[in-house]
């Protein structure tokens, strides 16, 4: 936590922030009116939103299932956190491996104001969080290196994330950046929102983060994949979230009016 202005001060309840949109899609309660009247309006063009919001929370927690036990990585860094919604990341990671350490990265204040329940270890692991933006990877990765062991292998957590960065971000730039400072065998988990499968309903919402003051780009196929150059997929490779192994699903559901409209993939550091 950086600044001495009260953290109240700090969330900016003016305009949504995707975080909360997303919490209020959860069923989550730590969110403001504007956050609920742009997930609300969302909903009334596509009522399957807050399902494909859960789907991918669940390409996370399959994804966390595989790194945690196939992989056998026991460190991560997830950027982009969100609110805790259970199970969380270290909740999964540490039920296969306690020793497990995650460190948590988010922008929005509201994150921090929830950062204790992100601090639950099991005493064997760590957890910590860094208020931080993902426009700002050396100090993202500076402050990591106080849990992570940046000689071992890092899972790198980017779920839901890249669409909020526009071209003037230079995204791949930034992926690359964070990237680069971890060691052979780390992964990264990428899931970005795509408009190959609906293009209008994904245009209507992209419209719609735009007027609240917030950037959407959603990226095509062969866009995202720019994003894993020269590392190693993971089968099965780019794919919807929803056929990344589905046989590690756990209390997931399937709506069949729903169109998907996120791709995900796992790829190895060599």
């Amino acid at each position: 936590m950086t600044g001495t202005e009260p953290l109240a001060a700090r969330i900016d309840t003016s305009r949504p922030h995707p975080a909360r949109v997303y919490d209020w899609f959860l069923g989550g309660k730590d969110n403001y009116p504007v956050d609920e009247e742009l997930g609300r309006r969302i909903m009334s063009l596509d009522g399957t939103a807050r399902h494909v919001a859960r789907t991918n929370r669940w390409f996370m927690q399959r994804v966390t299932r595989w790194l945690a036990g196939t992989a056998g990585v026991r460190q991560y860094l997830d950027i982009g956190t969100g609110i805790p919604t259970e199970p969380n990341l270290h909740q999964l990671a540490q039920r296969v491996a306690p020793e497990s350490r995650v460190v948590y990265t988010d922008n929005d204040p509201i994150v921090l104001k929830h950062a204790e329940a992100l601090l639950r270890s099991t005493p064997e692991g760590v957890t910590a969080y860094v208020q931080a933006d993902v426009r700002e990877p050396e100090r993202i990765l500076r402050q990591a290196r106080e849990s992570l062991d940046l000689g071992r292998p890092v899972a790198l957590s980017l779920v839901a994330l890249t669409h909020f960065l526009g071209d003037a971000d230079d995204p791949y730039a930034l992926v690359a950046r964070l990237v680069d400072d971890l060691p052979p065998d780390s992964y990264l988990v990428l899931s970005q929102l795509t408009a190959d499968f609906d293009p209008e309903a994904v245009g209507r919402g992209v419209a719609m983060y735009e007027a609240g003051g917030v950037t959407l780009a959603p990226r095509t196929r062969a866009e995202i994949a720019r994003f894993f150059e020269g590392l190693e997929l993971v089968e099965p490779g780019l794919v919807q979230v929803t056929d990344w192994h589905p046989e590690l699903a756990v209390g997931e559901s399937n709506d069949e009016n729903a169109v998907i409209s996120l791709y995900g993939a796992v790829a190895r550091k060599p």
